[in-house]
């Protein structure tokens, strides 16, 4: 592996010259008890290290430092990243502590490793989002989309500040969509904790119904004619039309391609148009009779509209039911009620009697 350019190989990070000194003739090292004689346990130098901060100490490069692990010795690598020191540098640095007679195990250099938390952009993205989400009118964070003025980096932070990434500050302006985010990212008990700083702007955006083609004037939209875009919410109107409201309906006016579609934009299609052929239907209780007309004004479904009837040569008013099709009313019959008998009327003549002489 290529050394790190801040891991310094070559200089040996020391406390000072009358620090090192004032250490004993050689480092304390730990013992195990064996009978009644104490057994001296050689440090053994590690193939492999991993560090939290940004200093190599000898506790790190060996085991069994005894109470010259604490002693720096080296600058660690940058944070999430890996260098290497060949082993006859190890030693000269351990031996200007007076730690000595090390066991190599012939490991002819070895690997430090600088330990890290790694914050993804995608990820710092999304927390800002998320930061901004129902802030002063903003929706929901799936909707909203962020232009930054700087781009946004992965990011290696001290593996020692591991708590969650919380906003610290969140300043939103909607007149101009400006934003600047600021956050901290607690470490663990002595350390100093991570402070991030975001700015650029942010839109909100809906899904909207999209001709993919222009439509020209009385045109029956087809589902092949829809697409769903995420637009600004500014730019979206607010009679928008959903797909399911487009398809199957005819362009009131000439639609432009890209055009997102409005609710005003569309009309139930004509299923009669002016001058066409139809069917008249006559339907009352025990008739049912058909005959051609033609059509003197367009309409839709439900639509009253005009026709003539070829057969009487008579214009009458029907209601639009199909492709071609207007049924007419027909008034019920009225019934005239049966006049009763007259009685005959009583003769009221009165009778006179002659008149005796």
């Amino acid at each position: 592996m290529i050394a790190r350019s801040l891991l310094l190989a070559a200089a040996l990070f020391a406390v000072g010259t009358a620090a090192a000194t004032a250490q004993t003739a050689e480092a304390e090292l730990p013992t195990i008890q064996s009978g009644k004689a104490d057994v001296l346990m050689r440090p053994v130098l590690r193939a492999n290290v991993s560090v939290t901060d940004d200093l190599v100490r000898i506790g790190d490069v060996i085991d069994n430092a005894g109470s010259a692990a604490l002693i720096a010795i080296y600058r660690a690598p940058d944070l999430g990243t890996t260098g290497s020191l060949p082993t006859a540098s190890v030693l000269a640095a351990l031996r200007a502590h007076q730690v000595i007679g090390v066991e190599t195990n012939d490991i002819r250099e070895i690997s430090v490793t600088r330990l890290s938390r790694t914050l993804r952009g995608k990820e710092i993205e999304q927390q800002i989002a998320n930061a901004l989400a129902n802030h002063n009118g903003l929706g929901d964070a799936e909707n909203l989309v962020l232009t930054f003025y700087r781009d946004v980096q992965t990011l290696q932070l001290d593996a020692a500040n591991s708590g969650a990434m919380r906003p610290a500050d969140v300043n939103y302006q909607s007149r101009n969509g400006r934003f600047d985010v600021s956050f901290v990212i607690a470490g663990e008990p002595g350390t100093q904790p991570a402070r991030l700083r975001y700015s650029g702007t942010v839109v909100e955006t809906v899904e909207a119904a999209v001709l993919a083609r222009a439509v020209e004037r009385n045109e029956i939209i087809k589902a092949s004619d829809v697409v769903i875009e995420r637009r600004p919410k500014a730019e979206v109107p607010k009679d928008a039309a959903g797909r399911d409201q487009a398809v199957g309906m005819q362009a009131r006016r000439q639609l432009r391609s890209g055009a997102a579609l409005r609710i005003a934009d569309l009309v139930k299609p004509d299923l009669v148009s002016r001058d066409q052929s139809v069917t008249l239907t006559y339907q009352a209780v025990g008739l049912y009779l058909t005959v051609r007309g033609k059509a003197l004004e367009s309409g839709t479904e439900g639509d009253v509209v005009s026709v003539l009837n070829l057969q009487s040569k008579r214009t009458v008013s029907g209601t639009v039911i199909g492709h071609g099709q207007v049924a007419v009313s027909v008034p019920r019959p009225r019934l005239i009620a049966t006049a009763a008998p007259i009685a005959a009327a009583p003769d009221t003549t009165a009778s006179i009697a002659p008149k005796a002489e």
